[in-house]
């Protein structure tokens, strides 16, 4: 499957990535992770913490598939809001939806003081804004809800938002305590910490048969063989080429980023911004002074149909900042790109076991919040390897009802 069209802009901002050899032998492990993206990085460095041994294995080079075209944005409310997480699966599991991104979002920003790659990882503040006036209702509802449940948010008229900002919008919530990231340092600064701590790493390894057996995983690779007792899949969009349970529908996204604005425009904090429409529209900013937009989503096209849909979709989206910040108008594009994008039809993430695939876990963080996802995955698994009993992961089953109750 190739994820990606354009010129994602990420490699840039690390010269001299680590790299790793490809795997010529036949090793044995507690934990193999296959897939050397968002999810296979943070559980390999969760795990490199736990004393396990571990490896870890890439078909491609570090951080070269979806993780390259991933656009940073780390938050706790997530594509469906609190309000509807508890309308859906009660208010119990919906809550606890909503805690779990909590503390993903904390654990991510503890990560840059603990690895030596700098991940560019930031704390930043959240506007999600109504994109038309009938969405006010709803919003008001979804801040009751957060702040009747401890979540630091605020309720902003129009008023407000346009003393802060180059925009007037209906109404918006303003919410605290979210980040920004550099996807592909972060992969790359991972990984490289959970190898200093004894994680085999191997790239240009592709795995091309499993044996499933009565106490664990042979994955035969074209020059060599890993002998696991447990397997963490973390193979993003790509997973849905290896089970007939899909789970997530696919669509394309594109992104844009700006060359570095010499001034910037009225943007409170520059925080990450989004709206109530779906599909929605998103911005954030980069530490070198540039600007992200991201969203224009369409059904799924074949690479070759995303790789000229890129160069129109991009002049939208640069429509739609200019219209937010009229101040910038004029401003140039220096990377544009599309990528495969996914959602489960209940807007949770699948992780955790699977019938079908003995001894094996599934890391699948589909949705615009799949950073924070991988993190949650990754500590969840990881005690679960080390023998500690996680009842969170029965939210997240990949076997769970296609129609939840909120009972």
């Amino acid at each position: 499957m190739r994820l990606n069209s354009g010129t994602p802009p990420w490699r840039s901002t690390l010269q001299d990535p680590p790299t790793y050899p490809a795997l010529e032998d036949t090793i044995h492990c507690d934990c193999l992770v296959v897939g050397a993206g968002m999810g296979g990085a943070m559980a390999s460095y969760r795990l490199s913490l736990s004393g396990a041994e571990a490896v870890l294995i890439e078909k491609r080079r570090v951080g070269s598939g979806s993780s390259h075209a991933n656009t940073g944005l780390l938050q706790i409310s997530n594509d469906k809001s609190l309000t509807s997480c508890m309308n859906t699966f009660g208010e119990k599991n919906g809550l606890l939806f909503y805690q779990l991104s909590q503390a993903g979002v904390r654990n991510i920003l503890d990560l840059p003081a603990k690895l030596d790659i700098d991940p560019q990882i930031i704390p930043r503040s959240s506007l999600l804004y109504a994109s038309t006036p009938e969405d006010v209702p709803a919003l008001r509802e979804e801040y009751k809800n957060l702040v009747a449940h401890g979540f630091d948010s605020d309720f902003w008229e129009e008023d407000k938002i346009a003393s802060v900002y180059s925009f007037s919008k209906p109404a918006a919530l303003y919410s605290r305590s979210d980040a920004e990231a550099n996807p592909f340092r972060t992969v790359h600064s991972l990984i490289a910490k959970a190898a200093m701590n004894g994680v085999h790493v191997y790239e240009q390894t592709e795995a091309k048969q499993y044996e499933f057996t009565e106490d664990g995983v042979i994955c035969h690779t074209e020059n060599g063989r890993i002998i696991a007792k447990k397997v963490i899949f973390a193979m993003g969009y790509e997973t849905q080429e290896f089970k007939k349970d899909r789970g997530a529908e696919l669509i394309n996204t594109y992104a844009v980023m700006t060359k570095p604005l010499k001034e910037f425009p009225k943007w409170h904090e520059r925080s990450l911004l989004w709206e109530t429409a779906r599909p929605y529209l998103y911005f954030r900013t980069t530490p070198e002074g540039r600007i992200i937009a991201g969203g224009k989503d369409e059904p799924l096209t074949d690479p070759e149909r995303r790789d000229i849909r890129v160069i129109s979709q991009s002049q939208r989206l640069l429509e739609e900042l200019e219209a937010l910040f009229p101040e910038i108008k004029g401003i140039e594009i220096e990377y544009s790109w599309g990528a495969v994008f996914g959602s489960t039809r209940d807007g949770l993430p699948y992780i955790g076991p699977h019938p079908k695939f003995p001894h094996c876990y599934f890391i699948e963080g589909y949705g615009g919040n799949g950073t924070v996802y991988s993190m949650i995955a990754a500590e969840l698994l990881t005690d679960t390897i080390a023998g500690k009993h996680r009842p969170e992961l029965d939210l997240f089953s990949l076997t769970r009802s296609a129609k939840p109750s909120p009972s």
